[in-house]
């Protein structure tokens, strides 16, 4: 119970709703409480299937089926985050709109790149090596339903308060706006960082066991 209660954490506080829910501000805004739920929903039942295929294949995914390195994500993951952060902090709330597309569509990206991510990809590895099949996939259900849960009960609030109180919520959005556009720009360079790091080691292993 405590590596499924950890393993479960670990994964939420990776997804993390009061963050979340500034990059789809947007959709929090334009879309009705039902429609918004209906579209995170969607977005959390996509974003479940992949975190609970990675919680049971593991490495398999890129070492057989997709034939990568792991490495090679976070750069990709680094770079696409490194976008949205620049954008979020140039365009503010209309960068995650241009991501999106039409609302039909919307499920899908929030699912990617908003729910999963390699950060969230890499907990989602690590809880399929800790638990067994069937706990890691209920870890992966309760960390994602908890987050969509606290997501569509921040959508409420926003509804109810923005009658009573428009310009403190967009003082709030803008500010907590620019505050995650650091945080994501800074976890992206991270992320080159650590995919980068891999891949430099591996090439001088290479050269030194070529030239020893």
């Amino acid at each position: 119970m405590k590596a499924f209660l950890h393993s479960t954490g670990l994964l939420l506080i990776i997804l993390n709703p009061l963050l979340l829910i500034v990059y789809v501000i947007g959709l929090v805004q334009e879309l009705s409480l039902r429609t918004f739920a209906r579209v995170l929903v969607g977005g959390g039942i996509i974003a479940t299937a992949i975190f609970a295929s990675f919680a049971l294949l593991g490495d398999l995914v890129f070492a057989t089926f997709l034939q990568a390195e792991f490495a090679s994500f976070q750069i990709f993951g680094g770079l696409t985050f490194l976008i949205v952060g620049v954008n979020f902090m140039l365009k503010g709330n209309q960068a995650i709109a241009g991501l999106r597309g039409p609302v039909r569509s919307a499920a899908v990206s929030v699912a990617m790149p908003i729910l999963v991510g390699p950060a969230s990809v890499s907990a989602s590895v690590l809880i399929g090596k800790v638990l067994s099949p069937l706990l890691a996939v209920l870890a992966v259900i309760v960390a994602v339903g908890i987050s969509i849960a606290v997501m569509i009960a921040l959508k409420h609030l926003h509804d109810w308060v923005k009658p009573r109180g428009g310009q403190l919520v967009e003082r709030y959005i803008e500010i907590a706006g620019r505050l995650v556009a650091f945080v994501v720009g800074t976890y992206a360079v991270e992320l080159i960082m650590k995919g980068t790091i891999v891949w430099v080691g591996r090439i001088l292993a290479v050269v030194n066991a070529t030239h020893p």
